[in-house]
């Protein structure tokens, strides 16, 4: 038997001096290749299996002009949405024989920059980008050598036409603004995020098709948008409940900027309760939200189903479909628990 060192990792040709057998021979019972005698295939596992040896996929997909990976960029792989959105996707590559690589840009336009083009030089066959930046030239060298790329939640910056999957933004916040408006309310804030994220502009386009639908003015004093941090929160809800006449009604720009919002109601008051209060409706549903008191009505997307929509589109390309570029949007759903539909007070 030939020894092998541990400071490296067994190889074929060892597989075949273990076993008394041709390179070819093992070659052809670790792809499953007929023209081995069963005897001799089995003495060739057994070697395999004495040994630990594993199969350089990565060498044996380079061949085939393919790594099996893709590359992932998000904004924060800690964000719930976004941990749910890469899920998905890791889901869809795994039925697709591929791996994901995965990475945060922190809303970094430098930093998704960077990891996109890190995910290029390693070869990935593909990548899915949640963009931080609007200037995506720099992925036209990589889309001319024949990477695939499909842009989730946001769209790529202008002169980039490929493929693209979006939530219905502006739809879901026009609902649940519409919400409040229904339930009596007519001076509805709207508490945002930094207005530079098309997100945040599509939702804040929504509040204000909304108010316009109602007939109702659109009050810029009403609107604060900016970080999701708690003291900028706490300051734009203080400003808002101080107006000489404050808003009834307050709908938030997402998920981690209502939570925020909740815990400075806790000190500014009014809180929302069983019989009153400010009224709130966020986009984004979170968890627990449905036992606070009373529970939170949110407007809700599917980060999973953006993620699979997303995967699916890469891998279809993969596989060959040159269709013109797609641009999908999903839709979300209003979800009553409560906090929206208290009147005004």
């Amino acid at each position: 038997m030939l020894p092998v060192a541990d400071s490296r990792r067994p190889t074929m040709n060892d597989v075949a001096a273990t076993a008394g057998v041709a390179l070819k021979t093992v070659s052809r019972v670790v792809n499953d290749e007929p023209g081995v005698n069963a005897a001799t295939a089995d003495r060739v596992r057994q070697a395999i299996a004495l040994l630990g040896y594993r199969r350089n996929e990565g060498a044996r997909d380079l061949r085939r002009g393919r790594t099996a990976s893709i590359g992932l960029v998000i904004e924060d792989v800690a964000d719930p949405f976004y941990s749910g959105l890469s899920r998905a996707v890791e889901d869809v590559a795994l039925g697709n024989g591929s791996l994901v690589f995965t990475g945060s840009s922190g809303e970094d336009p430098g930093r998704e920059r960077e990891l996109v083009l890190a995910f290029c030089a390693r070869r990935v066959d593909g990548l899915i980008i949640v963009p931080a930046g609007a200037d995506h030239g720099y992925l036209v060298p990589e889309l001319t050598a024949g990477i695939r790329v499909v842009f989730a939640d946001r769209p790529a910056g202008p002169g980039l036409d490929v493929d693209t999957v979006l939530c219905d933004n502006a739809g879901g916040a026009g609902a649940g603004t519409a919400h409040l408006i229904a339930h009596g309310h007519r001076r509805v804030a709207f508490l945002g995020d930094n207005p530079a994220i098309f997100t945040a502009g599509e939702r804040l386009r929504g509040y204000r098709e909304a108010l316009a639908g109602a007939g109702l003015p659109y009050d810029p004093a009403l609107v604060a948008m900016g970080t999701t941090e708690q003291a900028r929160v706490h300051a734009d809800l203080a400003r808002l409940l101080a107006l000489p006449d404050p808003p009834t009604a307050v709908f938030t720009g997402n998920g981690r900027v209502t939570v925020t919002a909740l815990r400075a109601l806790e000190s500014l008051g009014p809180r929302p309760s069983a019989t009153g209060g400010l009224a709130i409706v966020g986009f984004d549903d979170f968890e627990l939200a449905d036992l606070l008191t009373p529970a939170v009505t949110v407007v809700a997307q599917d980060p999973a189903g953006l993620g699979r929509t997303a995967a699916d589109l890469l891998f279809r390309r993969l596989a060959g479909d040159a269709a013109p570029p797609e641009r999908l949007r999903l839709p979300t759903r209003l979800i009553p628990r409560g906090s929206g539909e208290l009147r005004p007070v």
